[in-house]
């Protein structure tokens, strides 16, 4: 019997092909390279770790996302990981459990999960970040806004706008300032996500529909956001957000949406989402957190992580093709060797019926001359 589909990939899965994979490598280098010229020190992770590891690391960590298998050795439930911030909380409690605080520390690798998010059908993605840890401070939050910045611009991101937001919003007015029932406080949350005001009234949530006001622009949208705040319990988060807007200044747009909840699952008082002039959805997310250490005591922290192949692939689907240099039979090795240390790539003949052209050379080693064709 033929087998049709022994060369189809799963469902959210594909292959890079060289321009694509080329493009991938550059912007990969040049994120890793803002991230450590402050002084944030690389870390790599396991594809593979015991479930509870990552799933208890942090809170709103979710399994159901995750590949899980048992370990034919250890006998124990293991995961494919789908997010690296979890096991970079695992190794600043375990392994740099005594390096000094604050904690620098940068990633890159791929991440897997079972399904898609939401209109994407990807399910493995490139991931890279940086996480601060010890400290999710105004200070620590505004160097991750800039860095954040810095390195998608550095990778080629153009057009980059910042998406300001406050992940515990509903809990912190839940409790006096406008009381909520705990059983519907995740329906408000949910109402004030989606952006329903009807559905907002009809969760219990009448009381916040000035929320949906405070939404746009960075200076329009916090005075609306202040003028809700009538109780003064928002006092000291929308300072802090005027503080790191100033941070910010003018390398980015910023915008305000003091209730997004999605994709903050483990966040808790500030939350910021990056965003690039053509490209689809959001480019990478950040915040604070808290990991979970040894004996169960927590650790505050700061970081961000993007998720750059919609970047790749318009880098990729933009770029001319490099040149190519075709080295004929009997070339002179050492011409070639400098022609390389100066940036040119090559492509040798294996025999005298290889094609420049059919190759895709750019040009041809002409004695010590690289002649275009």
């Amino acid at each position: 019997m033929t087998q049709t589909d022994r060369d189809l990939l799963p469902e959210g899965l594909e292959d890079r092909l060289p321009a694509t994979a080329a493009a991938a490598a550059r912007v990969t280098r040049a994120v890793l390279d803002a991230m450590d010229g402050h002084g944030y020190s690389r870390v790599q992770t396991p594809t593979i770790e015991f479930e509870r590891s990552m799933a208890s690391r942090m809170a709103g960590v979710q399994p159901r996302r995750m590949f899980r298998f048992v370990d034919p050795a250890s006998l124990r439930m293991m995961a494919i990981r789908s997010d690296i911030t979890v096991q970079v909380g695992r190794i600043a409690a375990t392994g740099l459990a005594a390096a000094p605080r604050p904690l620098r520390l940068a990633y890159a690798g791929q991440v897997l999960t079972i399904k898609g998010d939401g209109l994407d059908p990807a399910r493995e993605r490139l991931q890279l970040g940086a996480e601060l840890i010890g400290a999710d401070s105004l200070a620590a939050a505004g160097e991750i806004v800039a860095l954040a910045i810095e390195a998608v611009q550095a990778a080629g991101a153009t057009g980059v706008s910042v998406d300001f937001t406050l992940p515990d919003l509903v809990d912190a007015l839940a409790v006096e300032a406008l009381p909520l029932a705990p059983e519907v406080i995740e329906a408000v949350r949910r109402e004030l996500d989606a952006k329903d005001a009807g559905g907002l009234v009809a969760a219990g949530g009448a009381a916040y529909l000035p929320l949906l006001e405070a939404i746009g622009p960075f200076e329009t949208a916090i005075e609306r956001l202040a003028a809700f705040d009538k109780h003064g319990v928002l006092t000291g988060r929308i300072a802090a957000l005027r503080a790191i807007a100033a941070r910010v200044g003018g390398a980015a747009r910023i915008t305000l949406d003091p209730s997004e909840r999605h994709g903050f699952e483990y966040q808790s008082w500030f939350g910021f989402t990056l965003y690039a002039d053509g490209l689809r959805g959001a480019l990478g997310r950040g915040g604070t957190y808290t990991i979970l250490g040894q004996g169960g005591a927590a650790e505050p922290a700061t970081g961000f992580s993007l998720y750059p192949d919609p970047l790749i692939d318009a880098i990729a689907a933009t770029e001319p093709a490099r040149d190519l240099l075709f080295l004929p039979l009997g070339h002179d090795t050492e011409i070639a060797g400098r022609l390389r240390a100066i940036g040119w790539r090559t492509v040798a003949a294996l025999d005298a019926e290889d094609d420049p052209l059919a190759l895709g050379c750019t040009h041809r080693l002409d004695g010590q001359e690289a002649v275009r064709l």
